[in-house]
């Protein structure tokens, strides 16, 4: 490979990184042949996949690595857990170059719950179907077992391995162990325990296997409680243990489930243009493929139509052979033998929720790629936005926002920015010295600045906006209605930006009578009119100050006609005061200044 094909392949895959999500997930390196070389798992993709690509990167066998990727490829998830079984599962399935072989055969641990007359519960690492029901697996051991030691202290399964049977419990064919002694267990093998308070404690023991720990923290907390009114306090804080440990945690990941085998799942994410159809196959309890394609529309297709499509190909292209897919919409059929299911909740619903997200965050990172390429594609995209959010007459080229300043009424100025293509135009931003009102009014200074603005603007002949901001709620906007639709009979929509209490954009008004338009307060539209609010508020503070500035430093010597700054100057290094200037003879005066200027300064004070 040359050096300019080395160039080019580190510029792509730096572009990728660039675009990567700050989500969890796992990350897989392509060679040449685009075969899998590395599988890695991130809690923050973007962050932990640029550290392969920096300059001082020292260790050898990374850049061997880094040498040898052609393309990186990259699944969400919500959670690190996540990440972490998800990236065991295509180790598993792909046994990558560079990754750290299993040769223990081992994965992570589960919980059993045995099928036979009274079960037991426990840890496995093997997974037979035959034998109970399975839970997990778990990445994070420690939790394994607090959940383990929870149902122990709640249920007090059986531990031993006897092959208990009614019959042998019926003819006292068992005797106790030593848990029964030390009350670990409620001896089930002698009829210590009925066969229905055991299965009624197993049913409720896989609910907390399985998540469902509401009933069950209730119960918890109702005995504490009552064993708190009846002093009890030490059987209470113990109580209190197993409800805080229960309630902190988590029971199974989302990415595997010992009940979903040999599965498909599709989903698709689309706009006017563009479809997005990702596609996740569950083999053996696991996520192990998947992978994001992408259709132009033509001819207006619809959403089933198109994931029609793409089922068919992806199955042909991955050599698919499940029975089962998961789906977010009916399609019936288009594959003989396949039973296409729609979920509402559950496993499987989660499986499809994963999918969409992927979906969604593939068409996310494309739309920043061609973004990155033509910026202009994202000023359009937001301009396209807001008239779609406002129901505008057409796209808000120019906006302009106003906003006012004083202290108590005084050095009263405002400011209009404006904005063009969504970004700041700073040559035709305006200041104005407020002229016809006295006092703090803020709603008489809007009214006067909006009017002598807009005046102008029509005289000149100068292309009016196509949408004004209020840097305000609805008085403000209601004010600049007045002025623009009252007075000057003029059609452009009106905005107000209003701010919660500390002082933070927080919604958006639009309407007469102004209404709260809904709007994501993480959107890149929400951004860019929070940025406008803040760019008015800043320009008309720093014309304020400087105003202010100016004034402070006025000096009576100013207001002589036929004295200039550098004369004044010359008076006040040599007399140091406006006093001292006023109580000297001309004389004094005019050795510093000559004959005619000390004349006029003289005359000034004295007249």
């Amino acid at each position: 490979m040359t050096k300019e094909e080395n160039e080019q392949r580190l510029t792509y895959l730096r572009g990728i990184v660039s675009r990567l999500p700050d989500k969890p997930g796992s990350y897989q390196f392509y060679d040449k042949e685009h075969t899998i070389i590395y599988v890695g798992k991130a809690k923050n993709l973007k962050s932990r996949v640029s550290t392969y690509f920096h300059t001082e990167v020292d260790r050898f066998k990374t850049k061997v690595l880094v040498s040898k990727i052609f393309d990186i490829s990259y699944t969400v998830v919500n959670t690190e857990e996540d990440a972490l079984l998800l990236e065991n599962s295509l180790i598993k399935k792909y046994n990558p170059r560079y990754n750290v072989l299993l040769k223990d055969g081992k994965t992570y641990p589960s919980i059993c719950v045995t099928n036979e007359y009274l079960p037991r519960i426990f840890k496995t690492r093997t997974i037979n179907k035959k034998w109970g029901t399975y839970y997990g697996p778990y990445s994070h051991v420690g939790s394994m077992y607090a959940v383990l030691d929870i149902i122990k202290e709640l249920y007090h399964p059986r531990t031993c391995n006897q092959p208990l049977t009614k019959e042998g419990i019926n003819n006292g064919k068992y005797r106790v162990c030593l848990d029964y002694h030390i009350k670990k267990c409620m001896g089930p093998c002698v009829a210590k325990q009925s066969y229905e308070d055991y299965q009624k404690n197993i049913l409720q023991a896989k609910e907390i296997l399985k998540g469902n720990t509401r009933q069950v923290l209730r119960d918890l907390k109702e005995e504490m409680l009552q064993l708190s009114e009846e002093l009890r306090f030490e059987e209470a804080e113990e109580v209190k243990r197993k409800y805080l440990a229960l309630d902190g945690f988590v029971s199974k990941s989302e990415v595997v489930s010992h009940n979903i085998n040999n599965v498909d799942v599709f989903s698709i994410t689309s706009d006017e243009k563009m479809a997005f159809i990702n596609y996740i196959h569950v083999s053996n309890g696991s996520i192990n493929q998947s992978f994001t394609i992408e259709y132009k529309k033509k001819l207006a297709e619809s959403d089933e139509e198109l994931l029609q499509l793409g089922i068919v190909e992806l199955r042909e292209r991955f050599k698919s052979d499940a029975k089962e897919i998961i789906v977010p919409m009916d399609i019936q059929g288009i594959l003989e033998n396949v039973t296409f299911t729609v979920p509402k909740m559950g496993d499987k619903k989660t499986l499809l929720d994963l999918s969409i997200m992927n979906g969604k965050q593939y068409k996310f990172d494309r739309l920043k790629q061609a973004e990155k390429l033509n910026p202009e594609q994202k000023q359009v995209r937001l301009m396209k936005e807001l008239q779609d959010l406002l129901h505008l007459p057409k796209l808000p080229y120019q906006i302009e926002c106003f906003d006012n300043s004083n202290i108590s009424g005084t050095d009263a100025v405002a400011a209009c920015v404006v904005f063009k293509k969504m970004k700041p135009s700073k040559q035709d931003y305006k200041r104005y010295n407020i002229k016809t009102v006295t006092g703090p009014d803020d709603y008489a200074s809007m009214k006067e600045v909006v009017h002598r603005r807009y005046t102008r603007l029509i005289e000149e002949e100068q292309p009016l906006p196509d949408l004004i901001v209020a840097d305000g709620g609805k008085g403000q906007m209601e004010v600049i209605r007045q002025v623009i639709q009252d007075e000057l009979n003029l059609d452009i929509p009106i905005a107000g930006l209003a701010k919660n209490d500390r002082h933070r954009t927080n919604e958006l008004l639009y309407g007469f009578p102004p209404r709260v338009i809904g709007m994501k307060d993480t959107s890149e539209l929400f951004r860019v009119l929070t940025q406008l609010q803040d760019e008015v508020h800043r320009f008309a503070i720093e014309f304020h100050r400087n105003k202010r500035s100016k004034r402070a430093l006025h000096s009576e010597l100013d207001d002589i006609k036929g004295i200039g700054p550098k004369t004044r100057d010359e008076l006040l290094k040599g007399l140091k005061s406006v006093k001292n200037i006023r109580e000297t003879d001309i004389n004094q005066l005019a050795t510093l200044i000559g004959n005619a200027k000390a004349k006029i300064v003289y005359d000034y004070f004295h007249s």
